[in-house]
């Protein structure tokens, strides 16, 4: 008896009530374009609380944000004192939609590299102030307009350790045709270490035989910067 009712609720049709509720097999089959806003919601939440689903819980996030785009630019302090919510999932939150911006930030504003100037205005507001190194690649396509800036590695207040294939990997990802190295200072000063200009040397080797050149590397220090191009002379 157990065997036969287990052997039909497998053959079963799949409710289609019990489909809508799973956001997550939705857009792992379709893509999250899909489903709506609350649903969206309810997956970067995780689980609800109490006698409350997590699709409830992001219900009642919009209604009280006043709308997606309100909710968007909320504080996590803000967003934690829903119900359900709280700072771990509101701290998840506030970094999707900080997320989201950047990326629309970038694919909207294809800003042309001109110079080093240009990519220290870039990439200043995410090093400022930072106890330790962080190391960008930024990818330009064949006009100079920029594509995307990737982290590829943090390191401490000492130094950074790079592999190539971390640099390089997003750059093909990207099909970018240069590629500008950044990393910053956290003591301030943004001349070059001679383990900068070694890391130059190698991974402009690398570029070359990849087919996509480094152009330059610009080092941040507080509130002024350095090009280790510059530094080295154009034809080095």
């Amino acid at each position: 008896m157990t065997a036969a009712i287990a052997s039909n609720r497998i053959s079963a049709p799949i409710d289609p009530v019990v489909v809508a509720a799973r956001p997550r097999e939705r857009v792992w089959r379709c893509g999250p374009n899909g489903i709506g806003d609350s649903e969206l919601l309810a997956l970067l939440l995780g689980s609800g609380v109490r006698d409350r689903r997590a699709i409830d819980v992001a219900a009642e996030l919009v209604r009280s944000a006043g709308g997606l785009g309100v909710l968007a630019r909320s504080t996590p302090r803000e967003l934690a004192q829903i119900i359900g919510v709280g700072e771990a999932r509101a701290t998840r939150l506030a970094a999707a939609f900080e997320l989201g911006r950047r990326a629309v930030e970038i694919s909207q504003s294809r800003k042309l590299i001109g110079r080093a100037e240009d990519i220290y205005h870039c990439v200043a507001h995410r090093l400022a102030g930072l106890a330790q190194e962080v190391f960008l690649v930024v990818g330009v396509d064949i006009r100079n307009g920029l594509l995307d800036i990737v982290e590829c590695a943090r390191g401490s207040v000492l130094g950074v350790e790079i592999h190539p294939r971390e640099v390089f990997r997003p750059l093909v990802r990207m099909a970018a045709a240069g590629g500008v190295l950044v990393h910053n200072h956290p003591s301030g000063d943004p001349t070059p270490s001679p383990e900068d200009l070694e890391l130059t040397r190698r991974l402009r080797e690398v570029g070359t035989m990849i087919g996509i050149p480094i152009i330059d590397h610009v080092v941040v220090g507080d509130r002024t910067f350095r090009s280790i191009a510059e530094w080295m002379g154009a034809g080095d």
